[in-house]
């Protein structure tokens, strides 16, 4: 997911800039952004710095962990005066500059994240009424406001707006009197949708039930995409990033007609129990990566599979997480650590012994140390320290920034994780 999001920012910043974001590129070395005290994780933050400490805070939460004052105050301070959060602010004792990219994502996994810290109501609504003002005629919103809208980033600001005590469904667009739900049925394939079998990048002889990330730009057609499926099949249902169990599916894995948020929920979780089956885990659906698992997106369909009701498999493909993903964790900081958290919670696991790995103690080694905890840590002898996660050289949001940017062209990035980037 993380990387994913580094992939849209650098999408975004293309868009807008054009030439002058591969001019920032030209001499390949980048220097990454530093991190500033309160930060959790050491990697360069620029795509990512509100989001993983958003995600942090939320799996403290689950834990009963109080974070450090000086890590909230940090993600407090990123909030512009609209309302809104970009990625990440450098210095944040200026205004928001008015051209900055402004991020729906970021924002409101803040505002998930300010809410579960309780005492920021302020901030909360602030950051509600930006994301309402920026609804697109859909009834749904895009990673950045102005552009089309997608999956992913309706889902999760559904989430936000049902944390932050609105009711989704009565949020309408100021054209169109479109709600988020109706924004999220526009990217539900039916049952027997010929373009889920089609053949060509993104076809996927399985994919009928799931959702597509966006309608493909030239052609209108919507290809199943399992990353946005697990983040719909939550937003449908109306939750969030944390979403606990649900009541057990007594359809099962059939498919059916949908024209109702939980309809198009229950085929988008019978569509990822088809595809997790066979492996218990998700395929990296990275351009030009290798048939290798995607321990993020299949953190996240964990999650998504317990809050639909689905509970086999959803415990089988945690266990499979437990097995295989703490190394992925351990490399990759508090955000890779937040979603085994929320994997673990969804499913009932102990994320203190998750694969033998305390998942809590690991994620508040990466940041300040908490003000409090529920209980005395318990010693996994696996835990990380913040320097675990440093990387020699450039980052690895740069090395993976610069080669899309240059392996693949403004064109691809624009377009998100649409056809290429199925599963």
């Amino acid at each position: 997911m993380t990387v994913r999001r580094c992939a849209a920012a650098l999408a975004a910043a293309s868009a807008v800039l054009g030439g002058a974001a591969q001019a920032a590129f030209a001499d390949g070395t980048p220097s990454p952004a530093a991190v500033p005290p309160g930060l959790y994780g050491t990697k360069d933050p620029q795509y990512d710095g509100v989001f993983r400490q958003s995600l942090a805070f939320l799996a403290q939460e689950k834990a009963g962990v109080k974070p450090a004052a000086r890590a909230v105050s940090w993600l407090t301070g990123q909030q512009c005066e609209s309302g809104a959060f970009t990625a990440f602010r450098a210095d944040a004792a200026k205004p928001c500059d008015p051209k900055a990219m402004l991020d729906t994502n970021a924002t409101s996994a803040a505002v998930q994240a300010l809410v579960a810290l309780g005492g920021h109501d302020d901030a909360v609504k602030k950051g509600a009424g930006w994301l309402k003002s920026v609804q697109n005629d859909d009834g749904g919103w895009a990673y950045n406001p102005g552009s089309k809208s997608d999956a992913n980033s309706t889902a999760i600001v559904i989430g936000a707006l049902a944390a932050a005590g609105e009711k989704p469904a009565e949020v309408k667009s100021a054209k169109g009197g479109k709600s988020p739900f109706d924004g999220l049925l526009a990217f539900a394939l039916p049952c027997d949708d010929p373009s889920a079998s089609s053949e060509g990048a993104g076809g996927d002889p399985n994919g009928g039930g799931a959702f597509a990330y966006q309608a493909d730009l030239k052609t209108g057609k919507l290809y199943a995409n399992a990353d946005a499926t697990a983040a719909a099949v939550t937003g449908s249902l109306g939750k969030g990033l944390t979403a606990t169990a649900g009541p057990a599916d007594a359809k099962g894995t059939a498919c059916e007609k949908a024209t109702t948020p939980e309809q198009a929920a229950h085929n988008g979780a019978a569509y990822l129990v088809r595809t997790l089956a066979p492996t218990g885990f998700l395929k990296s659906a990275m351009p030009g990566a290798a048939d290798q698992p995607d321990f993020g997106n299949t953190a996240d369909a964990v999650v998504a599979l317990a809050a639909a009701g689905q509970a086999q498999q959803a415990k089988a493909s945690a266990d499979w997480l437990a097995k295989n993903a703490t190394a992925w964790a351990k490399e990759n900081g508090p955000a890779a650590y937040a979603q085994l958290v929320f994997a673990a919670d969804a499913t009932g696991a102990d994320p203190t012994n998750f694969g033998g790995v305390n998942l809590v103690t690991s994620l508040n080694a990466t940041g300040p140390a908490p003000e409090s905890a529920a209980s005395p840590a318990a010693s996994s002898g696996t835990s990380d320290k913040k320097s675990d996660e440093k990387n020699d050289g450039i980052s690895v949001w740069w090395i993976v920034g610069v080669g899309l940017v240059a392996g693949i062209g403004v064109g691809f990035l624009i377009s998100g994780r649409k056809k290429n980037q199925q599963l």
